[in-house]
């Protein structure tokens, strides 16, 4: 099985046209032709099924095609290793953060990461948490942040910093009356969230610490990034969630900091990284500095 076959079906399953893929191949079309052919052959299957509405993946060709998307991601990641060990460094840390789980602290644990090890390369990543899972499971990703334990069989999520949630509230709102929101005092209040699609396991606890509310919260807007929930708080649209340490970093004229009125109103920071006895050892003397300093 030649790479350059592999390379040929990967781009004609993006494109699902063959004069397309030819042309992105720089290349034929009757050897692409030719090459599917070939590759289809070997593995006794049909990868494509090719009829007057077009082609499409079969089964098959869909299930091989994320095989081939996970060699070609190891195959680049051999290629940058070899060029960071080349250039001097001696190995990398491939960390994805997920559900706007960026905090002061992993900046403390990065800077001595770099100040302690800096033929390390450190490479940090936002992205979905679907995206971090994959990516932690096909080894594109050594390790991960993010804000829920709920990642499935394969990964471990071990816990290592909690912070209490508090209210955002617009200045003069009716809810500063008090100095601790009970949970109950939100009522029909217009509630700004996050958007699950963007921060998927923060919005699942944040879901779970919401559901003893007897009516549905009143959700008039979901954002991507708490700049943007701030904006509309500050202008009155409705209150918002947030934690201690994230809104220590983004301070707002106009928006209130109330904690809330129950003792389990925390979001836990969790490190997510695949389950093996074997780890790297850069990971290894990472998750080591952070337990030392922020475990517990």
């Amino acid at each position: 099985m030649e790479l350059r076959h592999l390379r040929y079906f990967a781009v004609l399953a993006e494109e699902l046209h063959f004069t397309h893929a030819a042309e992105r191949l720089h290349i034929e079309q009757p050897p692409l032709s030719r090459a599917i052919k070939e590759l289809e052959e070997e593995l006794g299957v049909l990868l494509f099924d090719r009829n007057r509405r077009g082609t499409v993946l079969t089964a098959a060709g869909a299930t091989f095609l994320q095989d081939v998307r996970r060699l070609f991601a190891t195959l680049e990641q051999a290629r940058e290793n070899a060029k960071a060990v080349g250039s001097g460094l001696r190995g990398s840390l491939r960390i994805a953060v997920s559900d706007g789980a960026i905090d002061p602290r992993l900046s403390a644990v990065l800077a001595r990461c770099r100040a302690e090890e800096p033929e390390i390369e450190v490479r940090l990543s936002e992205v979905p948490l679907a995206e971090q899972i994959r990516g932690l499971r096909s080894g594109d990703f050594t390790a991960g942040f993010a804000h829920t334990a709920d990642v499935g069989e394969g990964i471990v999520a071990e816990p290592i910093w909690r912070d209490p949630l508090v209210l955002a509230v617009p200045a003069l709102h009716e809810l500063l009356a008090h100095k601790e929101v009970p949970l109950h005092e939100l009522g029909s209040h217009p509630i700004i969230l996050c958007d699950p699609h963007v921060c998927e396991g923060y919005c699942r606890e944040l879901a779970r610490l919401l559901r003893p509310l007897e009516d549905e919260p009143n959700v008039v807007e979901h954002v991507s990034s708490l700049d943007m929930m701030l904006t509309l708080v500050s202008a009155g649209f409705g209150v918002g969630f947030t934690t201690e340490a994230r809104i220590a970093t983004c301070q707002r004229p106009n928006v209130v900091i109330r904690p809330l009125a129950m003792d389990s109103a925390m979001i836990t920071t969790y490190l997510l990284r695949p389950d093996s006895d074997s780890l790297p050892a850069p990971l290894e003397r990472f998750i080591v500095r952070l337990r030392t300093h922020f475990g517990g």
